[in-house]
């Protein structure tokens, strides 16, 4: 049931995600605006991700996961009905708040993949999941093309309300808990408890993690960064300095979407068989070798090319970094060590347009914030400095891994 809801909210989000950047450029925004926008959606993180990974350990996953799908779709209706950017802005913040259902969700996973199977039971809910979303791209990009930016985006973000609610349904009726809940009952009077233990347990959990984990979360601190500069202006910088249509962009998406879904399974075996570590820097050197070339490119083929190696370098990167992150994480504080590090992956590359999800935790949302709004600064500056900064980023993540990233001996269960 995981894995419907999956389908569903990757299909609607895949088409709203992608152009964001443009409905607020549409609303009377401009570049540092958008880097302002996405810098608010992490902030309510560093309240909700602590509380949400000592609860969701404590009593539970399914009940934060619907309420989150929820609560969220009533907060879509603010992106539905904005008169201006700044609506958008206070979406984006209240929105935030719903990310304690992450933890619990990534924790789900986790529980349910046996050690051996872990990177092929990811790459085929990746499969899975973004199959129908393939399509998504270039239906939303013809839609935009045809209603305009301004009336097409409030009709994507009101299909992504409706499936919003519908995955938390699902998800209510039919997901079966996977933790082992305690006696103890949470009531609004236990708040305050719930806080500090929530918080004075965090640098006891960390001392917890391996030397691989924490170098491990180095690298993903810094992909996160990478992508709040640069992710929300790949589909500024398409149509505005090379001239693609936001249809041409919808078909490069949908390409690269297409391909990443065929490469997710023998990826997922490769993980299995190779090694965590080695796919994901074979992963990273990809990627070094393919998106510092987007400054160059002058039309249609080169972004086609360079996005289709972005999507082999995620296929192999996706399913070695979650499964190497619930490689090493203990079980017991399983929940909270992805409510401080994410689920243990990013999206190299991401086109997006914003941060965030389940592969973000609460040690990343300052990096983010402060990335998030350099972004837009940035790109207003020069609009090749994004890529030239994630090249930087990248270099150091190969180093990094090179050094310190190594697979367990054993896995935990």
């Amino acid at each position: 049931m995981l894995t419907v809801t999956r389908v569903l909210g990757m299909f609607s989000r895949s088409m709203v995600f992608p152009y964001a950047s443009l409905y607020i450029l549409a609303l009377g925004g401009e570049a540092a605006q958008i880097g302002f926008v996405n810098s608010l959606r992490p902030l309510a993180g560093l309240l909700m991700y602590p509380l949400a990974g000592y609860i969701a350990d404590l009593v539970g996953r399914v009940k934060l996961i619907a309420l989150a799908g929820y609560l969220s779709g009533a907060i879509t209706l603010m992106y539905v009905f904005a008169p201006s950017w700044q609506m958008i802005a206070l979406a984006g913040l209240l929105q935030g708040f719903i990310v304690f259902h992450f933890p619990a969700s990534s924790a789900i996973i986790a529980d349910s993949l046996p050690p051996r199977d872990r990177g092929k039971g990811i790459a085929m809910m990746s499969t899975v999941a973004g199959a129908l979303a393939t399509f998504s791209p270039y239906i939303a990009g013809t839609l935009i093309a045809i209603q305009g930016v301004n009336t097409g985006m409030r009709f994507l973000y009101a299909f992504l309300m409706v499936t919003n609610l519908a995955s938390a349904t699902i998800t209510l009726r039919f997901l079966k808990e996977t933790s082992e809940r305690s006696e103890e009952k949470l009531g609004f009077s236990d708040l305050p408890r719930t806080f500090r233990n929530a918080y004075s347990g965090i640098p006891a959990m960390l001392r917890r993690l391996p030397r691989s984990l924490k170098a491990l979360a180095g690298v993903i601190v810094l992909g996160f960064m990478a992508n709040a500069i640069a992710a929300p202006f790949w589909v500024v910088y398409v149509v505005e300095h090379i001239g693609l249509s936001s249809v041409e962009w919808g078909l490069i998406l949908l390409v690269e979407v297409a391909l990443r879904n065929l490469m997710f399974m023998p990826a997922g075996v490769v993980v299995d068989r190779y090694g965590r570590t080695k796919s994901m820097l074979a992963s990273l050197l990809l990627s070094l070798a393919s998106i510092p070339l987007f400054i160059l490119s002058t039309g249609f083929i080169d972004v086609l090319l360079i996005r289709s190696a972005v999507a082999i370098s995620n296929a192999f990167f996706i399913p070695a970094c979650s499964a190497l992150m619930a490689d090493m994480v203990p079980r017991d504080i399983r929940g909270r060590t992805m409510a401080a590090l994410g689920r243990g992956t990013f999206m190299i590359g991401s086109a997006a347009g914003g941060v965030g999800g389940p592969g973000m935790g609460f040690i990343i949302t300052i990096p983010v914030m402060i990335a998030s709004i350099a972004g837009g600064y940035l790109y207003a500056y020069n609009p090749k400095y994004p890529w030239l900064f994630v090249t930087a980023v990248t270099v150091t993540s190969i180093i990094v891994s090179a050094l310190f990233i190594r697979d367990p001996k054993e896995a935990e269960l």
